[in-house]
């Protein structure tokens, strides 16, 4: 919980100046009416403790093309869901990404968007790792802890109850390629792996 709290939304969409020099930096306008929301990697809401700290979450980094429909109604209520379980105690440890390409949102289909610059993503996952508040948090990583793994299409005309695209974090490991939770000790990590979430 020690990055939620009450600053408001900055909403300062802007290019990331740290970029490395040469590449390029997608901007606000990269965004103007390509039918696609900018759709936080790292939500704002999970990082209103500070003003720098929510600011940071309107990098352009830090988006995606998001059909409007899939960030707003129920991309945005997992998140609201994760937060909800933070503020009940427990401590969320979230992973999310990103593969495929080509979306739907509200103009049609796209592979990219910005001239080619900016691919627009097939599926959007997360991952996240459920644990009681507390401290030395890996010691409290059992096979009894909630993982929650949700992939979503990138559509306009996505269902609006996150529940339903829960699958295994096997499953997303799959799709990518990833080892996503390979801090975990391997018999741990294969039972909750393989487990979709149902609660």
């Amino acid at each position: 919980g020690d990055d939620l709290g009450t600053i408001p939304r900055q909403d300062d969409f802007r290019e990331d100046v740290t970029l490395p020099s040469g590449w390029y930096q997608v901007t606000n306008a990269s965004y103007n009416s390509v039918g696609f929301d900018r759709g936080h990697n790292t939500p704002s809401g999970d990082r209103d403790r500070t003003v720098e700290a929510n600011s940071s979450t309107f990098l352009m980094t830090n988006m995606i093309p998001q059909a409007p429909q899939c960030n707003q109604i129920p991309w945005a209520r997992m998140e609201d869901s994760l937060r909800r379980l933070v503020n009940m105690g427990f401590e969320v440890y979230t992973v999310m990404g990103s593969y495929g390409v080509g979306g739907t949102g509200s103009s049609g289909f796209a592979n990219t968007i910005d001239g080619g610059k900016v691919t627009v993503p097939a599926r959007i996952w997360k991952v996240a790792v459920v644990i009681p508040d507390g401290n030395n948090d890996m010691s409290r990583v059992n096979t009894d802890i909630r993982v929650i793994a949700v992939d979503m299409p990138n559509i306009n005309t996505v269902g609006s109850n996150w529940k339903t695209y829960r699958v295994s974090v096997d499953a997303i490991e799959t799709a990518t390629g990833y080892d996503i939770l390979n801090r975990i000790p391997a018999a741990i990590q294969t039972v909750l792996e393989a487990r979709v979430d149902n609660l």
